[in-house]
């Protein structure tokens, strides 16, 4: 397999570094460079080889880690899982779409979940836990306020996934890690649009909601974390069916 050039991106997209790594890894993965059970060289043998800082593999080690092709073991290091098995049964979020009604309905499923998610990270999150999720939240600032460009996304999928943990209960994080960072809306609408995001950039009301769900978790006052959840969420539902009346004109003006 050819080496792999740092900077490179596919179809000419804008790309942060980590997701190259993610990307090439990936499908190395997939082709069977690495089996199940493999051992991923170790992370400064991947810096070496990649040539990006420690901070970017780590990053991409965590998207990895997020679609379930692999673990960390303590003490050990990273093995791989994957590639994961196609099972028509479970693909809740993994599957490419362009319809907004997949989206939505994504949505209303995680509200049902992830509001629930919320109000037992308040109840039960240790300091180590509610300090995890306050981190997220400031990754995702800086992401936004700071490396200004850098995308979000992944930011945005590791607040959740601190909040699951938080919950103290398992099963809400292997569910979270199953869907992957493809439940993040924008990312998996993005793909199937070619890169482009018809929706005005939302990072800074997602920032702000986010900061109310983790002000909720960390007053430990269950009930305002499921509002501020559900907020958040209900909020996504509305962005995306905006986009139904902006899909309708589109394809007006082509008949027109």
């Amino acid at each position: 397999m050819g080496a792999f050039m740092p900077g490179t991106r596919k179809g000419g997209g804008r790309r942060s570094l980590s997701s190259q790594v993610a990307d090439a890894i990936r499908a190395q993965i997939e082709a069977g460079y690495y089996a199940p059970g493999d051992k991923l060289p170790t992370e400064p043998a991947l810096i070496d080889k990649f040539g990006f800082s420690r901070t970017v593999v780590r990053e991409a080690i965590a998207a990895l880690r997020a679609d379930g092709l692999v673990e960390s073991r303590q003490g050990s290091g990273v093995f791989v899982i994957g590639p994961r098995q196609s099972d028509p049964g479970m693909k809740l979020f993994t599957g490419e779409t362009d319809k907004i009604s997949d989206i939505i309905e994504e949505l209303e499923l995680r509200i049902g979940i992830e509001v629930e998610a919320a109000g037992l990270a308040a109840a039960r999150s240790s300091p180590a836990q509610e300090a995890e999720i306050q981190a997220q939240v400031e990754r995702f600032a800086f992401a936004h306020l700071v490396a200004e460009g850098r995308p979000t996304d992944e930011a945005d999928f590791q607040f959740h996934m601190a909040i699951a943990t938080a919950t103290n209960n398992a099963r809400f994080r292997t569910f979270l890690e199953h869907v992957g960072r493809r439940m993040i809306p924008r990312v998996k609408f993005r793909t199937v649009m070619g890169g482009v995001d018809p929706l005005p950039n939302r990072d800074e009301p997602i920032l702000r909601e986010h900061r109310e769900i983790a002000e909720a978790i960390l007053s430990r006052d269950p009930d305002r974390a499921r509002e501020a959840m559900r907020r958040h969420l209900v909020t996504g539902i509305k962005r995306y069916r905006s986009l139904t009346t902006w899909r309708q004109t589109e394809k007006a003006d082509e008949v027109g």
